[in-house]
Parts: structure tokens; sequence; C-alpha cells
């Protein structure tokens, strides 16, 4: 892990890490991991394989056997593929993302996909986003940036973003949700969020998504 470089880039939901991480990649030709869909991944899979949900041991021994793998894009979400197969729109259904929250919480899950996940740290590089990347998954990275954006801005994002698909949703509605999935992720106890004493804090709120990559890869090419 120590001898490929790694950008570590976590934050809240809707602060747009995704989508800088997935830029940020396709620049350097590094390979990418979206970890909240390695999660939503894992959920499908327990919903294709039928294991007991309450059986920990099975639902590890599931974990151990996946194997995962995200395409960056330049403008969306990644392309997921699952055992070969791309799910890259069936784990953003309503119940995956449901399940797939549950199973973020248990420390037999995330001990298991804790691995998985480092085992994606390849030559040339791995962009690896989510929650607890610099703090827990890849702790000696070579660069941590913690990218966040106010919780207003982050829902006037999501507004734009579900208006565009033809969704509905106020803005009020969605800044509720994203201030309580904030407090959950920041207090759940296995690996909460949070940005690691060392990572930069990078504050998206006023800045197009242009001037945050080119923020970011200047701040990582300062760590290399």
């Amino acid at each position: 892990m120590t001898c490929v470089p790694v950008l570590a880039i976590d934050g809240p939901s809707g602060s747009g890490k995704g989508t800088i991480g997935q830029r940020v990649a396709l620049e350097l030709n590094w390979h990418y991991l979206d970890s909240g869909a390695l999660y939503r991944a894992f959920a499908l899979s327990t919903l294709d394989s039928q294991v007991d949900v309450q059986d920990p041991r099975a639902l590890g021994d599931l974990a151990g056997k996946i194997v995962f793998s995200c395409v960056p894009v330049a403008d969306g979400h990644a392309t997921i593929l699952l055992n070969g197969r791309d799910v890259s729109d069936t784990i953003r259904g309503e119940r995956v993302a449901a399940e797939a929250s549950k199973f973020a919480a248990l420390p037999e899950i995330r001990t298991r996909l804790l691995q998985t996940q480092r085992n994606m740290a390849q030559l040339p590089g791995l962009v690896a986003d989510g929650r607890d990347m610099g703090s827990t998954v890849f702790p000696q990275s070579n660069c941590k940036i913690f990218l966040t954006a106010s919780a207003e801005e982050r829902a006037q994002r999501r507004h734009n973003e579900l208006k565009d698909k033809g969704f509905g949703g106020t803005v009020r509605a969605l800044l509720r949700d994203i201030k309580a999935r904030d407090e959950r992720d920041a207090s759940r106890s296995v690996s909460p969020m949070g940005a690691a004493s060392d990572a930069v804090i990078l504050d998206s709120t006023n800045l197009t998504i242009d001037e945050v990559v080119s923020r970011v890869l200047s701040t990582l090419a300062a760590s290399l």
C-alpha cells in the first residue's frame, strides 16, 4: 500500500468528491475507487445471493468473495462492475441504498471490505473517495483532501441535479436530509466521517469544478 501513490478524498454527502475524484483520476490516468459504490455493490450482492443478512459470518464471507471495480467517467457516476457485471444503474436504486447504509455500520463488513479497498491501490496510483479514506482505509496516503461545502450549497447542487433528471424535491427537504446524513456519518461508532489530522481542508462552496480539480492536482503534486 505504501509503495503506490494514493490520493484520499473524503467529505460529506454532496461535497462533489465523486466528481472531483473521477476527474483527477482521468487526468492522471490513475485507478479510481468510489467507496460508497462498493458498499452499494455489496448490498446488491446480498440481494442477488439471498444470503442470511442476520448471519454476520455469512455476510463476512460474501464480502470477502465479491470482485469489484470502478471505471471513472468525465461527467457523472463511475461505471461500477460487480463480479464482471455492470451494475452502475442498479446500485443507485433506493432499496440497495437503504441496505448499503445498514451494512456500512457493521464492523464485520467494514473489516472485509477494508481489504478490498486497499487491494485497489495499484500502480500508477489510486484516487479514492469516501468518508474515511484518509483516516482509516489509507492512513499512509501521500495526499489527503477533505472536500466540503456548506450544507445549503450541497442541497442546492443536489436539487439542480434532480431537476436536470426530471425529478422533484425542494431545497428545504434536501437540506434537512443532508444535515441528518452528516450527523449520522459523523457520529457512527465505526469509522466516523471526519478529516484526518494531516488532511488539507478544501471548501468548494464558491469554487467551480475546474477550480477544485486544479487545487487538488496542485496539492497532490506538492506531496509527491
